[in-house]
């Protein structure tokens, strides 16, 4: 898994330091050939070294056998990729029926790696990293997606019942939130919108680090639209704000 981010990243770094198209999805999400190309190497990579393992993936679709399978977004964080902000990552999930095993995310224009195995804990670098230990909300950090992501849904009064009750909130989303959490520089992240390659390599890293990675109904599966992940000491009662029920 960490050839194929490096092999992916390598890539998407090409198209990122010489130009590149960009085109929009129907979800009017920003797409490039970046993605794709960045896709189809990492792909390779899998299959040459798992040939019995199936790949999900966020430009490619589906292939292969869906028990045991990859979990591919080439490049998360396309905003910031498109604007030439360097916070954007390759993440690849391995999925065992319908759990996430193991966990990459590579971040080519820093070199920064990210792994985690279940039961085996959660590393950058190589260096064991391991969430906060602050247990209550007027000390916590949230960190956040897009403003306007947040409005369009039914999750704005909750995120603000949240923001009230928290220290301070910081807003710059996608995997680097949950990293955040990971690394104890935050204790709360959530997304409203994602989908599960967004989320399956995440999952693992954060749990292995010793938090909670969720939905925003507390479910513990990888198709819902919403996560809230945390230090654990903090998600009863961070989903409880966010509900209205503290």
């Amino acid at each position: 898994m960490v050839e194929a981010a490096r092999a992916g990243g390598a890539v998407a770094l090409d198209h990122y330091r010489r130009g590149f198209e960009v085109s929009l999805k129907a979800d009017r999400s920003p797409v490039t050939e970046a993605d794709r190309e960045a896709e189809r190497a990492i792909v390779a990579v899998l299959q040459a070294r798992c040939p019995d393992h199936g790949t999900l993936g966020e430009e490619l679709g589906a292939g292969g056998p869906a028990e045991r399978r990859f979990i591919i977004d080439p490049i998360d964080g396309t905003r910031n990729f498109v604007r030439r902000i360097p916070t954007w990552a390759v993440l690849i999930g391995l999925e065992d029926a319908g759990r996430v095993s193991a966990g990459v995310v590579y971040q080519p224009v820093t070199g920064t790696l990210h792994t985690a195995r279940r039961g085996r804990g959660a590393w950058r670098d190589g260096e064991r990293i391991r969430v906060s230990t602050v247990d209550s909300l007027d000390r916590a950090l949230v960190v956040h997606a897009s403003v306007n992501f947040l409005r369009r849904g039914p999750y704005w009064e909750g995120f603000l019942r949240l923001a009230d009750q928290t220290e301070v909130q910081r807003g710059f989303g996608d995997f680097s939130a949950y990293l955040w959490v990971a690394e104890g520089k935050g204790e709360i992240a959530l997304s409203t919108t994602v989908k599960v390659w967004d989320v399956a390599a995440l999952k693992v890293v954060v749990e292995e680090a010793g938090g909670r990675f969720s939905d925003l109904d507390g479910g513990d599966g990888l198709d819902a639209s919403t996560v809230f992940a945390s230090n654990g000491l903090l998600h009863e009662a961070g989903l409880a704000a966010f509900r209205g029920r503290a």
